[in-house]
């Protein structure tokens, strides 16, 4: 397994609340918090991942 560059969202406030994204192959982008970037790792698509922050930007998300 090869393995991930990290990146720090640029949204990232103080402290540990913050997503990294990476990647170790191409066409698959992984998500980690940055409070444990060796913990749990989602991976998904980059056009999976668009469609998330579209759907996030817009609102559409429901409780």
């Amino acid at each position: 397994m090869h393995a991930h560059t990290w990146q720090r969202s640029s949204y990232c406030a103080q402290g540990e609340a913050c997503v990294h994204v990476g990647s170790d192959r191409p066409g698959s982008i992984a998500l980690t918090e940055s409070s444990d970037p060796s913990g749990a790792i989602l991976h998904t698509t980059p056009a999976t991942l668009r469609a998330l922050l579209r759907t996030v930007k817009e609102g559409h998300l429901h409780d």
